[in-house]
């Protein structure tokens, strides 16, 4: 992993400790360019939305892809070329969105083994049958204690979920 990837995963972090208490569970996502420029970040807001599919990552996705259609750069919903920074892994609606998109890379900060679907549970992003597979950098590239920043987010989250 690069210094310029932690530094993802720390905004990705900012992301999600920023969200408004809404009882979403707390997970950032940050896109940028080929280039660092950024492009979109997100927080869950499934609850607060009432929207299914309100994760991180998709709304982060859709953030870059309007932002580079008003661009005018590409045709908007390719975002080939960026990088997508999430704190967790990855379900396997948010993989396969980042796979249609054509994410060139995708960095995360902590495993999801209830649901995770690039390599926990699943492994939605490196199926050789799909017309596109991104670089993935994961726990295991990060610095231990970034790792810990991303799963106490969650952890921190769902103890206090249960105990009120």
């Amino acid at each position: 992993m690069t210094p310029p990837d932690a530094e993802l995963v720390r905004r990705a972090i900012e992301a999600a400790r920023a969200a408004p208490r809404t009882g979403d569970v707390p997970v950032g996502a940050v896109l940028v360019d080929s280039g660092g420029a950024e492009l979109g970040r997100a927080c869950n807001a499934r609850e607060a939305t009432g929207d299914p599919t309100a994760h991180a990552e998709l709304l982060a996705l859709r953030a870059g892809a309007a932002r580079l259609r008003d661009e005018g750069r590409g045709d908007g919903w390719r975002l080939s070329g960026c990088t997508l920074a999430v704190t967790v892994e990855p379900c396997t609606m948010c993989a396969g969105g980042l796979v249609a998109a054509r994410v060139a890379r995708l960095v995360f900060g902590t495993w999801e083994p209830r649901t995770g679907a690039v390599g926990s549970l699943w492994d939605v992003v490196r199926d050789r049958r799909l017309h596109h597979r991104p670089e993935v950098l994961g726990p295991n590239t990060l610095d231990p204690e970034l790792v810990a920043d991303c799963a106490a987010l969650l952890t921190d989250f769902f103890a206090s979920h249960r105990a009120g």
